[in-house]
C-alpha cells in the first residue's frame, strides 16, 4: 500500500460518506449520533479545506514542504487539509525515519483538546495502537507527530477484492477488541473506528491509529463511549465478513444495506458467513437490547465483546492448499514422421509394441565389476570396523576416568560455560546525577519483568556529552574468570552500546582506572558481550555508552526519548 494513502486516511476517511447536515453536525457536537462515521464532511476525503464545523474561525496555517517542526520533522507532502487543520507526511531527520504530522494553528477552537488527546494517547503505550511520537505547541502552531506504516494496509483496501475468510475476520474483531478494552480501561476512546482506521501489517498484526487524537480533530464526542466503539467494531466485523457496510449509505468504498430492510444479519446477506461470527456482529451492532428476536445478550463495552469472542469455539486458520502434480505422459511420436507415408484416413493400423531394453556386453562387464567392488568395500569395512571396536573396548576404562574427574571435555577442545552468581551491585555515576540506584538489584532477581532503567534523555543514541555513560558495578564475591555476560534489555532499538570493564572494587574512583574487556552494539533485547581481554576480576561494570530512541512507557512513568533498562544480567566463566 502507498504510503500517502496511509496516512491521509488518520483524518480522511471516505469520499462515499453522507455530507454534513446542520442536523447531523448538532448530534455529532451532543455527542449522541449513533453513527458518527456518516457524519463527515464530503470535502474530507478531497483533501479541501471545509467551511463547516466549530474551527470555522481558524485559517489552516501556512506551511510548505521542507517546512521544518522542532528542528527535526520536515515535511513533504501535504495530504489532507480539512477544517482549519492539515496533515502531512514527513521525515524526522534526526532518527531518518517518515513520520506523519497533524498540524493546527494554537489559536484554533480544537487545539486545547487534540493536545490533550494526542498526550493521554502517547501515555497509553500500547503496541496496538499507532503510536502518538510528539505533542507539542511551538511558534503558534500545535503538532501531533505519530509513527508512518508504510508496511500497514487499511482494512477497507484489504475489502475492495472481497470479504475476509473466517480466519482473518476472527483475529482483527480479537485484537481491535482487546486493544479497546484496555484504552478504555485507561479512560480512553476512540469514537472513530471505521475500515481506514483499522491496520494490517506486513506480519499480520492489527493496528488502530487516531485514538482520541482522530475524534478530537474533529470535535466528535459522546456520552456512551464504550457503546459507541463497541458498535463501530461490529460495523468493522460485519464489513470484513460481507464486504458491505451494516447501514443504508455507502461508506468506505463499500457499499450499504438495501434501503428499508433494517439491519440484517451478515449470515443473511451472505452465503458461506461463519455463524459464530455473524451472530457475534449483531450482538456488537444492536447493542441497545432493540432486537428481541435474538438469544444472545448483545455486548454494550468492548470488554463484554472480548468475553463473547473467548466463549467461541477457537476458528482456525485454513489449510494450505497443494497442488497435485500433473500426470506423467509417455511422449509418442508419429509414425510418418520418420518419412513412412502417414496411413490413409480411416484405415487402421496394428500398434507395434516397443522393443525391450537392449544390454550390450560392455553394460555386463560394468555391472559386475561395480558388484564386486561394492564387496569387497564391505569386507574391508567390516574388518576396519570390528578393529575400531576393539580399540575402543581397550581405552573404555581410561574414558571413563576421564570423564569422572571432569576432563572429558578437554577432548573436544570445549568447556562447558560455568554460571557465576552475583553477590552484590551498586549504580556507577561517572558524571551528573545518578539514574534510578534503588532498583539496580532487579538486575539479577530472576524476574525478567523487573528493570533497572535511564532517565531519559533529549539527545542520542550516544550520551555524550552529556554523560560518558551510565551504568552498573556487580560483586562477583571473589575473583573469577569471566568469558560472557548476557544482559536483558526493556528497550529495543538501533545503537544500544555496552562495554565491560573490570573494576578494583564496588565504588571505582573513576573510569580511567578500569580495564576494559569487551563491547558490543546491538538493536534486540538481548545482548552477548563476549569477553575479549583474559583477566581475573571480583567486580565487573556493565556501562551503557549509547542508548535508543523509545516511545513513552506508561509502567515506567517514562517520556518519548532516549532511554534503556537492564531487567537480567548473567555472567559465564
Amino acid at each position: 500500500m502507498a504510503e500517502r494513502s496511509t496516512a491521509a486516511v488518520d483524518v480522511a476517511d471516505n469520499s462515499g460518506e453522507q455530507p454534513l447536515t446542520a442536523k447531523a453536525d448538532q448530534a455529532t457536537a451532543d455527542g449522541v449520533a449513533k453513527n458518527p462515521e456518516q457524519h463527515t464532511d464530503s470535502n474530507e476525503a478531497q483533501g479541501s479545506s471545509g467551511p463547516e464545523g466549530p474551527g470555522k474561525k481558524a485559517s489552516p496555517p501556512e506551511l510548505h514542504s521542507g517546512h521544518k517542526l522542532a528542528r527535526r520533522y520536515r515535511l513533504e507532502e501535504c495530504v489532507t487539509r480539512l477544517d482549519g487543520f492539515s496533515s502531512w507526511r514527513a521525515v524526522d531527520e534526526k532518527l531518518r525515519r517518515a513520520v506523519g504530522v497533524h498540524i493546527l494553528p494554537a489559536d484554533h477552537t480544537r487545539a486545547r483538546s487534540v493536545l490533550a488527546a494526542a498526550r493521554s494517547s502517547a501515555l497509553l503505550g500500547d503496541p496496538r495502537f499507532v503510536q502518538v511520537l510528539d505533542a507539542v505547541e511551538e511558534n503558534d502552531l500545535v503538532y501531533v507527530v505519530h509513527e508512518w506504516l508504510p508496511d500497514a494496509t487499511e482494512l477497507a483496501t484489504l475489502l475492495a477484492p472481497g470479504s475476509l475468510e473466517p480466519h482473518d475476520a476472527y483475529q482483527m474483531v480479537s485484537q481491535v477488541a482487546s486493544a479497546m478494552a484496555a484504552a478504555h480501561r485507561e479512560g480512553l476512546a476512540h469514537l472513530r473506528l471505521n475500515p481506514n482506521a483499522v491496520l494490517r501489517t506486513s506480519t499480520g498484526q492489527w493496528r488502530i491509529r487516531g485514538l482520541a487524537v482522530n475524534a478530537a480533530l474533529r470535535g466528535i464526542s459522546s456520552d456512551t463511549p464504550q457503546r459507541t466503539d463497541t458498535e463501530a467494531i461490529g460495523a468493522l466485523l460485519y464489513a470484513a465478513l460481507t464486504q458491505r457496510w451494516p447501514y443504508e449509505s455507502d461508506a468506505y468504498g463499500l457499499s450499504g444495506l438495501p434501503k428499508g430492510v433494517g439491519l440484517i444479519a451478515p449470515d443473511q446477506v451472505r452465503a458461506g458467513v461463519h455463524r459464530g461470527l455473524s451472530e457475534l456482529a449483531m450482538r456488537a451492532l444492536a447493542n441497545d437490547g432493540a432486537t428481541a428476536s435474538r438469544h444472545e445478550a448483545p455486548c454494550t463495552t468492548p470488554e463484554e465483546l472480548v468475553k463473547a469472542i473467548g466463549e467461541m469455539p477457537r476458528i482456525r486458520p485454513p489449510e494450505p492448499a497443494f497442488t497435485a502434480p500433473p500426470e506423467y505422459q509417455r511422449t509418442t511420436y508419429q509414425q510418418g514422421s520418420y518419412g513412412r507415408p502417414a496411413p490413409h484416413p480411416g484405415a487402421t493400423q496394428p500398434i507395434a509394441a516397443p522393443p525391450p531394453p537392449l544390454q550390450s556386453r560392455t553394460g555386463k562387464a560394468l555391472k559386475w565389476a561395480v558388484s564386486a567392488l561394492l564387496i569387497a568395500a564391505l569386507g574391508l569395512g567390516s574388518w576396519q570396523l570390528a578393529d575400531a571396536l576393539m580399540d575402543h573396548a581397550g581405552k573404555s576404562d581410561d574414558t571413563n576416568k576421564s570423564q569422572q574427574t571432569g576432563d572429558g571435555d578437554k577432548g573436544t577442545g570445549k568447556s562447558k560455560p560455568t554460571p557465576i552468581s552475583i553477590k552484590g551491585s551498586q549504580e556507577f555515576v561517572a558524571k551528573g546525577d545518578p539514574q534510578h540506584p534503588g532498583d539496580v538489584t532487579k538486575t539479577y532477581d530472576g524476574n525478567a519483568t523487573s528493570y533497572w532503567r535511564t532517565k531519559t534523555f533529549d539527545e542520542g543514541p550516544p550520551l555524550a556529552p552529556y554523560k560518558p555513560g551510565v551504568g552498573i558495578v556487580y560483586d562477583l564475591g571473589s575473583a573469577k574468570q569471566i568469558n560472557t555476560a548476557t544482559i536483558g534489555l526493556r528497550y529495543p532499538g538501533d545503537h544500544t552500546t555496552i562495554e565491560l570493564y573490570a573494576a578494583d572494587s564496588l565504588t571505582p574512583a573513576s573510569l580511567d582506572s578500569m580495564d576494559k574487556i569487551g563491547n558490543v552494539t546491538t538493536a534486540g533485547t538481548t545482548a552477548t558481550v563476549k569477553v575479549t581481554k583474559s583477566v581475573k576480576t571480583q567486580y565487573v561494570l556493565v556501562w551503557l555508552t549509547a542508548v535508543p530512541y523509545s516511545g513513552p512507557d506508561s509502567a515506567a512513568y517514562a517520556q518519548a526519548g532516549y532511554k534503556q533498562g537492564i531487567s537480567e544480567v548473567q555472567f559465564t566463566g
